[in-house]
């Protein structure tokens, strides 16, 4: 006999849950089979709405350890003293595909990192890369449908990928790490994340700081080449990591800050806010804080990864946003898609909720309540329910002047109207990174360029290697071999056939 009685939702014993009422054993059912019907009702509603990027993802929770007293540049509670530990919670993912990808696609790796602290979650929310694509996000929507299916076909169609990146040289930087030997990392484990965009830290004086976060690998960055991707498992990378975590070979980061004071930001050598730059190390050095370790995996996959919410706009004092416009525009974005998927309420669900006190004045909306594990009132009980009111006094919320951020300030008679960033320079960082590469890499990166690039038309390719030449005159040449070689091994296919 089993120890629990099986209920129903709302926790009467269930007597028979293996067969339905019926007239006769080979009759109708008939309407009062009410607890089919709530099996059958909750089993059409058991999905929620899929992300429109990182769709397939997983997760685990583990700790950040601060090895650095940051108290001269932050007021963050976390960061003040040395030995600091903080819980985490991290989810990894690809960024294109939807839930029945692979994740083995040469894609972006998203690295999104909840820090529970006890001022509230910050959330830090990157990639496994220290770019983007693009700097301005009215272009994201039509950067993102494509890399999508093609609308008709519904499928990968690598020549709309290259379509829109000839007409923005802005990409050309990330996509050249997306089609180097890192596009598709061995694992979740062997890679780096990174923030990507420009923080902001300030301190008790109210002195701010700009930052940039890193994540370094301590296990080693490990790739796949593409004509091996297809021989890993879809699931491949879920696998790996809910594994080593089971098996006690904990993952860890060491983790890493650029830290500029306002006065170097403005004599940086590139935009220090433009999301397709990277901070030149000889002018931000990186500083060692601290280590993260993931360290327990998931009860529930549904629960907890699918219904984790990641948001820039979950800062804390002591950490705000910069004038980078991907992030101003994200400050918004996610927390509206969580809103869509998962409710307005979805900091109550247990993954995403704070570790410290919560009081606001925000009511009702799904997931509002009590807590069925901690009994915690999740709608903030029945007390006053707007701001100002008369019982500040008696324990009603009220603001916390002494955690403002300092003003940030705007560029002298600056004008409000669409700013375009074309005339930047987006040739010399992605040259660089080639000039950096090994033979053997710079042959993956031409090879996996030639293999979409060859689907596109000829004003595309065209567009694409004046991009190549601009970067570097060798990295166009390669790409023009590679696409001639692989023009000649279709014609010669075609003869064959």
């Amino acid at each position: 006999m089993s120890r629990y009685k099986l209920t129903t939702s709302a926790g009467a014993p269930v007597a028979d849950d293996n067969n339905s009422i019926s007239a006769g054993a080979r009759g109708s059912l008939t309407f009062d089979n009410f607890r089919m019907f709530e099996k059958l009702a909750h089993f059409n509603r058991e999905r929620i709405p899929e992300r429109v990027v990182h769709a397939r993802g997983t997760g685990a929770y583990g700790v950040f350890r601060l090895d650095r007293d940051l108290r001269d540049y932050t007021i963050a509670d976390f960061l003040q003293q040395a030995g600091t530990s903080t819980d985490v919670f991290v989810r990894f993912s690809t960024v294109g595909g939807g839930q029945d990808s692979s994740d083995y696609a040469r894609d972006p790796r998203g690295f999104a990192v909840k820090f529970y602290t006890r001022e509230g979650n910050f959330d830090l929310v990157g990639n496994n890369t220290p770019v983007f694509f693009l700097n301005d996000p009215s272009k994201f929507p039509d950067f993102i449908h494509s890399q999508k299916k093609n609308p008709r076909t519904n499928l990968p169609d690598p020549a709309a990928s290259f379509e829109y990146w000839a007409s923005h040289p802005q990409s050309l930087h990330q996509m050249t790490i997306l089609m180097s030997d890192r596009g598709i990392p061995l694992s979740y484990r062997h890679m780096h994340g990174f923030g990507s965009h420009t923080l902001s830290f300030w301190n008790k004086q109210g002195e701010r700081f700009w930052v940039k976060w890193h994540l370094k690998t301590q296990q080693g960055i490990k790739n796949v080449r593409s004509e091996d991707a297809a021989n890993y498992p879809a699931f491949g990378a879920q696998q790996d990591l809910v594994e080593s975590i089971d098996q006690g070979d904990y993952p860890r980061w060491k983790v890493q800050l650029q830290i500029l004071s306002e006065v170097q930001a403005k004599a940086l050598s590139v935009n220090p806010f433009d999301l397709t730059k990277v901070w030149p190390h000889g002018e931000a050095p990186l500083i060692d804080i601290g280590v993260l370790e993931l360290n327990r995996n998931v009860d529930n996959y549904f629960a907890e990864t699918e219904q984790a919410a990641f948001a820039p706009s979950n800062l804390i004092p002591g950490i705000g946003a910069s004038p980078d416009k991907m992030l101003q525009a994200r400050l918004l974005a996610y927390q509206d898609a969580h809103r869509y998927r998962v409710g307005a309420n979805m900091n109550n669900i247990p993954v995403n909720a704070p570790r410290c006190p919560v009081n606001h004045y925000q009511r009702d909306g799904i997931f509002a309540g009590v807590c069925s594990v901690s009994g915690k009132a999740l709608n903030q009980g029945g007390e006053v329910n707007f701001y100002p009111n008369d019982r500040i006094n008696h324990g009603a919320p009220a603001p916390v002047p002494e955690v403002a951020e300092p003003p940030m300030p705007l560029e002298q008679d600056a004008w409000i109207k669409p700013y375009s960033q074309d005339d930047e320079d987006y040739y010399s960082q992605a040259g660089a990174l080639f000039r950096l590469m090994s033979d053997d890499q710079k042959q993956q990166l031409v090879g996996n360029i030639a293999g979409g690039l060859g689907q596109a038309s000829s004003s595309i390719q065209a567009r694409m290697l004046e991009q190549f030449n601009n970067a570097d005159p060798l990295y166009a040449e390669m790409v023009m071999m590679a696409l001639a070689e692989l023009e000649e091994n279709s014609r010669e296919s075609a003869r064959v056939h």
